[in-house]
């Protein structure tokens, strides 16, 4: 059988890996880099497997295909907390609140006490919330840290090199799978970065179990925990190829969400900062894309860890059973 090889090894490239050295095939796996590690915005990704609360502003069929995400994570690499995830809004916002219900399902409504039950670190500070307890979430360094070890130990192949589409693909018959994100925009010119904006900060003082959401008139907002006091606070919806740089007042909204939820957040150290542009179609739904020999796998907006697997059962689906994808389109350069 011929040789496939998957170019970038982000999530999305892992998982399409997984899936099909899982099935037996010959996989090659090329990045420029020799690790995951800051230079893919799967670095910076939140982590949450958050399919229903995507609800809110996602097409069904995000949703739909996100439901994979956690029995496939699960089996596949340790470290899936599966705990749900918590939102809530302050007093003023609590209408914003009652929307994000009307547009989602699979959650129960928490008063104060509940709040308080769920995470002792907020009682008596909201008076509502919505409570998803069937979602989870991921560390996802360490997830992709570990993915790519076990596909070492299956025998699956790395190369460190720097695919050039406009040569290395002359007279080459092999199966290309590209999974490049944004990279790929030197042949589809309709993708565009959205900016995701994160901190890193330490705070032992407090002791979140699980991902929560505090809902904000203009920049949705998260908190993730990672253990040992560290948390993620992100913000996913800004239009931008820009991966560099934090603005000035996404930080202050950053910040000044986290005091929000408990003030003891203002004496959090922080850690790191990272910005990245994720890689998106104008519909902001992913989309695995065929033109001879090359099967794109892109346009995972802010959905990597929730959608990837999906997206990689419908590649393995695709190339052994000649089975149409259901998110596939025309391929546009």
């Amino acid at each position: 059988m011929q040789e496939i090889k998957i170019i970038g090894s982000g999530v999305a490239g892992l998982c399409v890996a997984k899936e099909l050295s899982d099935k037996g095939l010959k996989v090659l796996v090329i990045d420029k880099t020799d690790s995951p590690g800051p230079q893919s915005c799967s670095w910076w990704a939140g982590g949450m497997l958050a399919p229903w609360c995507e609800g809110e502003s996602a097409e069904n069929i995000v949703v739909k295909l996100g439901k994979e995400s956690i029995p496939w994570w699960s089996k596949n690499v340790d470290g899936v907390i599966k705990k749900g995830s918590l939102v809530i809004a302050l007093s003023r916002d609590e209408p914003d609140l009652n929307r994000f219900g009307r547009r989602t399902e699979e959650f129960i409504n928490v008063d104060n006490d509940e709040i308080g039950r769920l995470e002792p670190d907020l009682k008596d500070r909201f008076n509502k919330g919505l409570y998803f307890e069937n979602e989870a979430h991921l560390s996802p360094r360490e997830t992709l840290n570990s993915l790519k070890k076990d596909l070492l130990s299956k025998g699956v192949i790395f190369e460190k090199k720097e695919f050039n589409f406009s040569s290395d693909l002359n007279n080459n018959q092999d199966l290309i799978i590209d999974c490049r994100g944004l990279g790929s925009k030197d042949i589809q010119k309709d993708l565009r970065g959205v900016k995701g904006e994160m901190l890193i900060i330490y705070c032992p003082e407090i002791n979140f179990t699980r991902p929560i959401r505090l809902l904000h008139p203009r920049i949705p907002l998260y908190i993730v925990p990672r253990g040992k006091g560290i948390y993620m606070l992100g913000a996913t919806m800004i239009e931008s190829d820009d991966s560099k740089n934090i603005t000035a007042r996404s930080l202050m909204e950053l910040l000044n969400a986290a005091y929000a939820i408990n003030p003891i957040f203002g004496e959090a150290k922080i850690l790191e900062i990272g910005v990245d542009a994720r890689p998106s179609y104008p519909d902001n739904i992913p989309s695995i894309r065929k033109k001879d020999n090359i099967i794109s796998v892109n346009g995972l907006f802010r959905h990597g860890f929730l959608l990837a697997p999906a997206l990689a059962r419908m590649v393995s689906e695709l190339i052994i059973d000649n089975k149409t994808p259901e998110i596939m389109s025309e391929y546009i350069g």
